[in-house]
């Protein structure tokens, strides 16, 4: 097959851009043909509330000249007008619940016409995806034909060096931005005691706020390589992930097939990854203090800690390519025959 994959992003730690590079190699390794139209080969105006709106303007005029594809599968809302001038038959993938997403980043004139935006974009595709229950719910509700297809690692690439820099090594590696929630990681800088220390990893809009942290326990690295980042994942004895809106997170997974205890908001895909006190911790949003005193308790407590790890790795394997990968293909081969 001929594909054509649109993403807004397709390189660093974030999740879409992780998740269109693994089905790209994927469906690469089965022998097909695939092309990628996203920010990094487009043009875009790199300031925030800018970036999208151009590259949805760029990559759908670049779309028109993508012919001959068997398939053209776009990754969320400002990939779906490339979807729809490319020929062949149309993917669209939701990342999230994108109007709530917007919602939580804009005012209140940029989500309306935002959510209106979406709403036309669901019409273009000829089959939609989502990659957690939570989204699959909520287009469901709207009437949509959904399938639920969810975030996918390769687990077998991962690096497998393991790189601890302190006795007690904390981590949180993603996009620097408040729905990642940034200022549940400041608030909890201030009340960190000094023989935890915190990796920090990542970059985005609020970085700022890190760079000029002058506090010992406190490791600003920014973005570091995929290779790098699994290292110190794998070195660390907690990732911590303090969001406020989630898809399916390719770093939570990733930390559990290096086996990593994963303290989380019980918020979106997250639910759906982490069974509380089972796979990991899950916490209430926008609370510091309980983050703190869940690290605390994993620290203190060795024999809950491996519990975790061990049925933490168990589920993971289900989220490999291996099996991920042919949900696409089936789906695929079922909009060709249509």
């Amino acid at each position: 097959m001929k594909i054509l994959l649109i993403s807004p992003t397709q390189s660093g730690i974030g999740g879409i851009a992780q998740h269109v590079q693994g089905l790209k190699n994927f469906l690469e390794n089965k022998g097909n043909i695939v092309e990628i139209i996203s920010s990094e080969n487009t043009f875009t105006i790199p300031i925030k509330g800018l970036k999208n709106p151009s590259f949805m303007i760029s990559s759908s005029f670049k779309a028109k000249f993508k012919k001959n594809n068997d398939i053209v599968h776009a990754h969320n809302i400002p990939s779906a007008k490339a979807m729809k001038n490319a020929s062949g038959k149309k993917i669209l993938t939701i990342h999230g619940i994108y109007s709530q997403q917007i919602k939580n980043l804009h005012n209140k004139t940029t989500s309306k016409i935002a959510a209106n935006y979406e709403k036309e974009s669901l019409e273009w595709a000829d089959i939609i995806t989502v990659v957690s229950k939570d989204a699959f719910d909520h287009y469901k509700k709207m009437g949509l034909n959904v399938y639920h297809i969810p975030n996918s690692i390769d687990i077998d690439s991962l690096s497998i060096k393991s790189d601890r820099r302190y006795k007690k090594q904390i981590i949180f590696a993603g996009r620097l931005s408040l729905e990642k929630g940034v200022n549940v990681l400041l608030d909890l800088i201030k009340i960190l005691p000094q023989d935890i220390n915190l990796i920090i990893l990542g970059s985005g809009p609020k970085e700022n706020l890190l760079k000029n942290l002058k506090k010992s326990n406190v490791n600003y690295l920014g973005y570091l390589p995929k290779n790098e980042t699994i290292s110190l994942i794998r070195g660390s004895d907690i990732l911590i992930q303090p969001s406020l809106i989630e898809g399916i997170s390719s770093t939570i997974l990733e930390a559990m097939a290096c086996k990593v205890p994963v303290i989380t908001t019980n918020v979106g895909g997250n639910k759906e990854l982490i069974e509380h006190n089972q796979t990991g911790i899950l916490i209430e949003p926008n609370n510091s203090q309980k983050l703190l005193e869940e690290i605390k308790k994993l620290f203190a407590n060795h024999e809950i800690k491996n519990k975790l790890i061990d049925s933490a790795y168990t589920n993971v394997q289900y989220y490999d390519w291996k099996n991920i990968g042919n949900l696409y293909l089936n789906l695929y081969a079922k909009l060709l025959k249509s």
